[in-house]
C-alpha cells in the first residue's frame, strides 16, 4: 500500500543528500529524505570527516603540548592522556552536528523517513524499518545519494577489533603499541597521524611507489618527508596479500617482504559506491564497470526521473563535491539549470601540516601537453608561519603559459585547507595568476604565501 507521495524523494542523508533535500525544499518542492541510520549526516558526520577531524585536533594539541611548547617559553612538566575524555569530545561533536541536520530538516519542513530504501519501480520505493515493518512511498523525482563504503582488500580479514576499518579506528579504547596502516591516502595518513601523536608506532604500507597517489607529486614528496620526520614509518611498493588476527596480535603479509606483527591493522585502501540492495534493476538504473551509477551532465540516470550524486557516481569521493552536486541537481530539477565546475573542487588531507589541492596537477598538465608556468613559495619566507613556528611546506601555483589563467594550486603547510579556498574561488572566476598577485593580502598572514606563489609564476616573488 502506498502511504505517501512527494515531489522529490532523496535516498541517503549524507552531505549530498541532506543538502539536496534542503535546497529542494527552499525551491518549493515537497521533499522527503530516507535514511537507514538513526542519526542524519551520513558517513561524513557520523564516522568519517567530522569525528576524524575532532581526533586530529585533540591529538595535535596533545602532541604539541608534549613537544612544541618549550620553544614558546611555556614549561609543562608532564602531559597526561585521557583517551576516554578525548573520545567523548569526539562523540559529542558528532551528536551536536547530526542533531543540527535534524533541526534543519524540521526548519525546512522535510519529511524524515527512517529505514532501508529499495526500488519497486522507477517511481515507487519500499522503506523497510528496523522493527520489521515497511511502507511504500512514491515520488515524481527520486535522487540517489547513498554514498560509499569501505573498499575490501583480498586477504584482509576484518574482525572489527584487531583488523579494522576507519570506523573502528576512531574508537580504539587504548593506544596500540604498533599500528599498521594499509594505504597511504588521506584516510590512512590522517588516522595514522592521530595514533602516532598519541604514542603508537605507526607503519604505513603503500602499494604504489609514493604516498597520496593522485595529488601533485612534488607536494606529495614533501609531505612524505615531513610525516616521516614526525615518526610515521613508510614502506612503499608493498603489496599486501593478507592481514589477520593471530592470538592477541595481528600479522600482515606482503609479497617479497617479511611479515609484520603488530597490535592493530587499519585497512584504508579506498571506498566503493554504496549501491547494495537498492533494487536498481527494478528501477532500470544502470551501473558502469566500477559499480558506479551512470549519469549525464545533469545527474540523470538511465531511468527517467531518477538522479544520482556523490560517491555513487564518477568523480572524487568528497563530501563537498556531493554537496555541490546535490544543489546543482535539484536546481536543475526545479529550474532547468544546474552546474558544477569540477576544476574548482578542492581536496584536503588533514595531517600536520595539511595538504591541499585544487585544479590540475603538474603531471596532468604535462601529460595533456598544456603549456604552463609554475610559481612556488616556501613558508620559510612567510612571517606569520615563522611567528607561529609552523614554517614547513610550500605553495605551488600552475598557470597557463599563454593566457596566465590559473590551472591548479597545491599546498603543503599550515592551514593549507583554508588557504586553498582562495585559489578555488580564483579558478571559479577564471582568474589569472596576475589577478591573484595584484590582490592585496593582509600582513602578516599565511595567505601572503599564496600571493607570493602567484608572483613567482612571473618570476617576481618579493620575499624569496
Amino acid at each position: 500500500m502506498t502511504d505517501q507521495s512527494f515531489d522529490l524523494l532523496v535516498i541517503g542523508a549524507g552531505p549530498g543528500g541532506y543538502v539536496a533535500a534542503i535546497r529542494a525544499a527552499q525551491l518549493g518542492l515537497n521533499v522527503a529524505c530516507v535514511e537507514r541510520e538513526s542519526a542524519l549526516g551520513g558517513t561524513c558526520l557520523r564516522v568519517g570527516c567530522i569525528p576524524s577531524k575532532a581526533m586530529l585536533e585533540s591529538s595535535e594539541i596533545y602532541h604539541r603540548t608534549q613537544h612544541d611548547l618549550a620553544q614558546h617559553g611555556i614549561r609543562v612538566e608532564s602531559a597526561g592522556l585521557d583517551l576516554e575524555t578525548m573520545l567523548a569530545r569526539k562523540t559529542e561533536t558528532v551528536s551536536t552536528l547530526t542533531g543540527g541536520v535534524a533541526g534543519l530538516f524540521k526548519k525546512n519542513k522535510i519529511t524524515r523517513l527512517e529505514g532501508h530504501a529499495t526500488f519497486e519501480s522507477a517511481r515507487s520505493v519500499r522503506i523497510a524499518k528496523s522493527d520489521g515493518t515497511s511502507s511504500t512511498v512514491t515520488a515524481d523525482k527520486i535522487l540517489i545519494a547513498t554514498g560509499s563504503k569501505v573498499a575490501p582488500l583480498r586477504g584482509v580479514e576484518f574482525d572489527g577489533e584487531h583488523v579494522v576499518t576507519s570506523t573502528e579506528a576512531l574508537e580504539f579504547s587504548e593506544v596500540p603499541e604498533h599500528l599498521v596502516v594499509i594505504g597511504a591516502g588521506a584516510i590512512g595518513l590522517e588516522m595514522g597521524s592521530v595514533w602516532s601523536r598519541l604514542g603508537a608506532k605507526v607503519t604505513v604500507l603503500e602499494y604504489a611507489d609514493r604516498i597520496l597517489v593522485g595529488m601533485d607529486t612534488e607536494i606529495a614528496k614533501e609531505a612524505h618527508k615531513i610525516l616521516a620526520k614526525q615518526g610515521l614509518e613508510f614502506v612503499l611498493g608493498a603489496r599486501v596479500t593478507g592481514a589477520r588476527r593471530d592470538g592477541d596480535q595481528c600479522v600482515v603479509e606482503m609479497d617479497g617482504k617479511d611479515p609484520i606483527r603488530c597490535d592493530k591493522v587499519l585497512c584504508a585502501v579506498g571506498r566503493i559506491p554504496n549501491t547494495d540492495d537498492l533494487g536498481l534493476e527494478a528501477a532500470g538504473v544502470e551501473l558502469d564497470e566500477r559499480g558506479r551509477i551512470t549519469t549525464d551532465e545533469h545527474f540523470r540516470t538511465s531511468a527517467e526521473g531518477i538522479f544520482a550524486i556523490g560517491d555513487v557516481i564518477a568523480g572524487p569521493m568528497l563530501a563537498h563535491k556531493a554537496e555541490e552536486e546535490g544543489v546543482a541537481c535539484v536546481e536543475f530539477i526545479a529550474t532547468g539549470y544546474g552546474h558544477v565546475n569540477y576544476d574548482a573542487i578542492p581536496a584536503i588531507v588533514y595531517t600536520a601540516p595539511e595538504v591541499a589541492a585544487v585544479g590540475r596537477t603538474e603531471e596532468e598538465l604535462k601529460e595533456a601537453g598544456v603549456p604552463y608556468r609554475k610559481g612556488v613559495f616556501h613558508f620559510l619566507g612567510n612571517g606569520r608561519a615563522r611567528a607561529i613556528a609552523q614554517a614547513q611546506g610550500r605553495v605551488k601555483i600552475l598557470a597557463h603559459a599563454e593566457t596566465d589563467r590559473i590551472l591548479g594550486a597545491h599546498i603543503v603547510g599550515p592551514h593549507a585547507g583554508d588557504l586553498i579556498a582562495e585559489v578555488a574561488v580564483a579558478i571559479e572566476f577564471g582568474a589569472s595568476s596576475e589577478d591573484l598577485a595584484r590582490a592585496c593580502h593582509a600582513h602578516p598572514t599565511l595567505s601572503e604565501a599564496v600571493k607570493e606563489a602567484a608572483l613567482a609564476v612571473d618570476g617576481r616573488a618579493l620575499h624569496a
